[in-house]
């Protein structure tokens, strides 16, 4: 059960997510374009952060592919089935811009030629407009959809899934990425205690040299992309 007292899922960890998402991912343009043409050295740190970023994004779709949808289409009214399938649409779509997005670092990241850049940045800006969609319609219609049907303890197993497929090494930075904006809140309980003094440090150094400081700008101050608005008042009650 959740701390709410509802046996159904507490879903305030996934706006610390999005936060995460909005921030970095939107940041990522101006990175890539800040590199001096032939600057190898730096667009390997850059590249090594789209990677990371990437492989965060797939992992937390990915869990909400094998958990979410499946469950919501059969528990939820068949009136929401139009939003549950724009979702499993938006992941799709965010997962071929991601592989377009990796074809071009692969391209970029050894030569940090400029046209290059200037083509990974233009794919870099798609992305983040459907990425910003999507999680746009999971707050406004899809979170309080979950909140009604999905159970807390299968809102955690999904949770916990995800964080099993992290690699270690990248644990503390990724969580640091999280309590930037979200606090400790924002953080599974099991590795509350032990990462909560560590990964605000090992993210302050993290974006010291990716961002060229340890404090970059917060989600509310990079945003760009448009909401979707786009059936709330047919659905957003049920």
């Amino acid at each position: 059960m959740s701390d709410t007292g509802s046996p159904y899922a507490d879903t305030r960890d996934m706006y610390a997510v999005h936060a995460v998402f909005r921030r970095e991912f939107a940041l990522l343009p101006g990175l890539v374009r800040a590199v001096e043409p032939g600057d190898a050295d730096r667009a390997r740190i850059v590249t090594d952060h789209i990677k990371l970023l990437i492989f965060f994004l797939h992992d937390h779709h990915s869990s909400e592919d094998a958990v979410l949808w499946p469950r919501l289409l059969t528990r939820a009214p068949r009136e929401i089935d139009p939003v549950v399938r724009l979702a499993e649409g938006h992941h799709e779509g965010i997962e071929t811009l991601s592989v377009e997005v990796d074809k071009l670092l692969h391209t970029w990241s050894g030569s940090a030629a400029s046209d290059n850049a200037e083509a990974l940045a233009e794919e870099l800006e798609q992305l983040v407009v459907v990425l910003c969609e999507h999680m746009d319609l999971e707050e406004k219609l899809v979170l309080p959809l979950v909140e009604r049907h999905i159970f807390a303890t299968e809102w955690e197993k999904m949770v916990e899934g995800g964080v099993a497929s992290i690699p270690p090494e990248v644990i503390p930075v990724m969580a640091g990425m999280l309590m930037y904006e979200g606090g400790e809140e924002s953080l599974p309980p099991e590795v509350r205690a032990v990462l909560a003094d560590a990964a605000p440090q090992a993210y302050a150094a993290y974006a010291e040299c990716v961002h060229g400081t340890p404090a970059p700008a917060r989600s509310s101050d990079v945003v760009f992309g448009r909401p979707l608005v786009a059936l709330a008042a047919t659905v957003d009650q049920m």
